[in-house]
């Protein structure tokens, strides 16, 4: 079978909504988001005492859902604040509820 390389033309916001959603891909990663909508920041270690995993684990998810763009982080050595990127969490909402709407009453198998 012969294939071709071409660009595969996406609707607006659908690479975006697969970037947010990898991101969710993980109950850890909806643990600390759920976490983080409940305050304002917080630090690896306050989710270190919630979460009964390693720092370096936990820091691991924090790097997916700030490279998604879904929280920010702000250094303050030694130290990293994270909390919720507004604007982006609104979006992904956004998104999500659109994807939905979309197939809702659709037979998806």
């Amino acid at each position: 079978m012969k294939r071709t390389i071409q660009d595969i033309s996406y609707l607006e916001g659908t690479e975006e909504l697969a970037r947010f959603a990898k991101a969710l891909g993980h109950p850890t990663r909806i643990k600390i988001l759920n976490y983080l909508e409940n305050q304002s920041c917080c630090y690896t270690g306050d989710l270190m005492e919630m979460l009964p995993l390693a720092q370096s684990t936990i820091s691991q998810h924090l790097k997916e859902l700030k490279n998604a763009g879904l929280i920010q982080g702000e250094v303050s050595p030694p130290k990293i604040k994270y909390c919720i990127h507004k604007e982006n969490w609104a979006k992904a909402k956004e998104l999500f509820e659109a994807f939905f709407q979309k197939t809702c009453g659709k037979n998806i198998v």
